[in-house]
């Protein structure tokens, strides 16, 4: 009756001399191991401080610099990790073998989150545009908000958010405004109106208006000769964030301008001349 008890508490004195030799054996190591990990935990992040201050010294991009230090701080902790795995005894060949070959099916799974993640790279390196400016590119535009590895973010003037995937950029015609746009706006006068007074009327205006830049200076010209008007260009630069509301302002200082000095903005006309009729 006493023999399964016995084979039991046998079986249990042979696991706790097991664990006890893979403690000794293992255990020293395995606390190094623990260490080594620690130790490249905070190196990396000492590093990666040491790293964003050189980066910020020299003026470079937000989101490369943050993507650098990432990168450093990574290196930095797989190389303590392989220093952690070659003390516990672990053979790197075959994991790295084994690393490869998963490596390869995760590619083909996610090709799409991979030609993102190149995209976004390509598009940090070489910098095409940056935070702050504003671009129209695959028939969005905004102004960029941020740049990640996956997508850039876009406000776009009607309030709302803009999230374009990398791979979309990549490649594409891009047109990038900067932080000014160009206003593009046409009145017409009528024929017997004094051009000239009616083009130093509508300097006098953009010159009052704190949104509009003086430099760049406004385009104000004569842009065409229609068949009930002449047609005038106003082209003032202003800053990315004015575009949306100084078209409206120009627009209205303008027609209260010209009631003012009697300059007509005259409306298409037809003449209709019957013949034949007596």
């Amino acid at each position: 009756m006493n023999s399964p008890i016995v084979e039991n508490l046998a079986a249990l004195e042979q696991i706790q001399s097991t664990a006890i030799d893979l403690a000794f054996k293992f255990g020293p190591k395995l606390f190094v191991a623990c260490l080594i990990l620690l130790a490249g935990y905070f190196f990396g992040r000492w590093i990666g401080r040491v790293t964003e201050g050189l980066l910020q010294r020299i003026e470079l991009d937000v989101t490369l610099r943050i993507l650098l230090v990432r990168l450093v701080r990574v290196l930095v902790l797989g190389l303590f990790a392989v220093l952690a795995l070659q003390n516990l005894g672990v053979e790197l060949l075959p994991l790295i073998a084994g690393l490869g070959v998963a490596g390869a099916g995760l590619a083909l799974a996610m090709q799409g989150v991979l030609s993102n993640l190149a995209a976004g790279l390509t598009i940090i390196f070489t910098r095409p545009f940056k935070v702050g400016e504003y671009i129209s590119i695959v028939g969005e535009e905004g102004q960029v908000e941020a740049i990640s590895l996956f997508n850039t973010i876009l406000s776009h003037p009607d309030l709302s958010r803009v999230v374009i995937p990398n791979r979309k950029i990549a490649g594409e015609i891009l047109h990038n405004y900067g932080q000014v746009r160009q206003v593009n706006l046409t009145v017409g006068v009528a024929y017997d109106t004094d051009v000239p007074a009616a083009l130093a009327r509508i300097d006098r205006l953009l010159a009052a208006n704190p949104q509009v830049l003086r430099d760049p200076a406004p385009l104000i010209q004569v842009a065409g000769l229609a068949d009930s008007s002449v047609n005038i260009a106003i082209r003032p630069w202003v800053l990315v964030d004015a575009f949306p509301t100084v078209a409206g302002e120009i627009n209205q200082a303008v027609l209260a301008s010209f009631r003012e000095a009697g300059i007509t903005i005259p409306f298409p006309q037809r003449e209709v001349r019957l013949l034949g009729q007596a």
